[in-house]
């Protein structure tokens, strides 16, 4: 078994877990890489044994404290790449630690992609799922509503393979499991013949894009949009598919919008704006207003996706979609009207309903409303506030970005809440797969 920074006899520790964004960290008593399902579910029972806690982390993309542990933390880096393709069936099994990016680029290869995807690619498949990573989407939701199967090690190292005819309520479940029903090893996503996407992307203000709302909902397949604080400013993507061929950005302006503005020149304001808060209100203004519309088309993953280097803290939660402009308007009233200082737009994107346990659009057609902050920037006070307003919409927050909700209230806003309480109570009894982060959402 690949192992590292095993915990000696004079007690010391590995090295601390810090996840993407920095605001969470871990020190684990021991550290397995394990090279086989094999070895991941001997590593289960030997910390189970060892009195234990166990929690896998991929590649830290979560602003939550899911993964944290100061047990046994498993990297399933090792256990990647695609197992099989099923083209009749219109599936593939990747195995748990595999990149979304190394699997979007395998799928291409094949003729194949996913049918929606985030706007980031540097997740594991089994850590986006397990949180609820999801883009925008009419008619197609999250990445975990695209699995047909999977695999999971439960807590007496038991591997359970489930489908909606195996263990359909482990299934129903373990999608979007949070790490506390099991380990997962396995993926089994739906997948399509590789498609073409045109993007449009148009500068649009406030309060025309939240007037039209409903419209662009209904008459586009995906729709999103940034909304500028300090500004009646906004900026809209719609894509939708299209009979090709493929016509992306010029090589050059795609260094430029890509590269140039959204990340490396924005890294520098997003700096300059923490070192001198005052600024922000302005800079807001002139880069809202810098931006001009454009059209290109190209295959699933390089629409969906985009670098994303600059580095910051977020909150998303999600709404009911009816009342998400409603809200939105509250939050920029809430932003105008104080002394607040915001560098990052407000992201606004959509979902189906779906029908796991624990997604935060099961059971509801729903919007997201999403608020960043620049890493080192404090933020309590900004997510404070906008999480006063989400939650008064019964706003249901991403699994793994910031919130301060817990079990009670999400026995409130999730009708299912209790059955999956119930399956964690008969597959994890003893919480070896537990943390703090569990205890508060889910209860203990």
């Amino acid at each position: 078994m690949a192992t590292t920074g095993t915990a000696g006899s004079s007690g010391t520790r590995t090295a601390a877990w810090h996840n993407w964004a920095g605001n969470v960290s871990a020190t684990p008593a021991r550290v397995v890489t394990p090279a086989s399902v094999g070895e991941l579910r001997e590593a289960v029972r030997r910390a189970a044994g060892d009195g234990l806690k166990v929690k896998a982390v991929g590649t830290g993309h979560s602003f939550t404290a899911a993964a944290a542990t100061d047990g046994v933390l498993i990297r399933p880096q090792a256990l990647a790449g695609i197992q099989s393709i099923d083209r009749e069936a219109g599936t593939v099994t990747v195995a748990a630690g595999t990149v979304l990016k190394d699997l979007n680029l395998a799928l291409a290869k094949e003729g194949l992609s996913l049918t929606n995807m985030g706007d980031i690619m540097e997740q594991t498949v089994s850590g986006a799922t397990s949180t609820g990573t999801h883009g925008t989407g009419r008619d197609s939701a999250s990445i975990a509503a695209q699995i047909r199967g999977l695999e999971l090690v439960t807590a007496n190292g038991e591997l359970l393979v489930c489908s909606e005819k195996e263990h359909p309520e482990v299934f129903a479940a373990a999608r979007l499991g949070i790490g506390a029903l099991g380990v997962v090893t396995a993926l089994t996503f739906a997948v399509e013949p590789l498609f073409f996407l045109t993007a449009r992307e148009e500068p649009m203000s406030f309060d025309r894009v939240t007037e039209e709302f409903d419209q662009h909902h209904a008459e586009n397949e995906h729709f999103e949009f940034y909304w500028f604080p300090h500004t009646g400013n906004c900026n809209t993507k719609r894509n939708n598919r299209s009979q090709g061929p493929a016509a992306p950005p010029g090589a050059v302006s795609a260094w430029i919008e890509d590269e140039l503005l959204s990340n490396g020149l924005f890294q520098a304001v997003n700096s300059f704006g923490r070192a001198v808060p005052a600024t922000i209100p302005s800079i807001a203004r002139i880069a809202s207003r810098a931006l001009s519309a454009r059209t290109y088309t190209d295959i699933p993953y390089k629409v969906f996706t985009s670098p994303r280097r600059v580095r910051f803290v977020e909150m998303e939660y999600a709404l009911p979609r009816e009342r998400v402009v409603e809200a939105l308007r509250e939050l920029k009233a809430m932003v105008d009207r104080s002394g607040l200082r915001i560098s990052f737009p407000v992201e606004v994107r959509t979902a189906p309903a779906d029908d796991i346990t624990l997604s935060t659009a099961s059971g509801r057609e729903s919007a997201y409303i999403a608020v960043h902050m620049y890493k080192g920037t404090p933020y309590q006070a900004y997510f404070t506030a906008a999480e006063r307003i989400f939650t008064e919409y019964g706003g249901r927050p991403h699994w793994g970005k910031v919130h301060t909700r817990d079990a009670e209230y999400f026995a409130q806003v999730y009708p299912r809440f209790g059955e999956f309480t119930a399956l964690r109570d008969r597959l994890d009894p003893d919480r070896v797969f537990g943390n703090d982060y569990l205890r508060r959402v889910l209860g203990d």
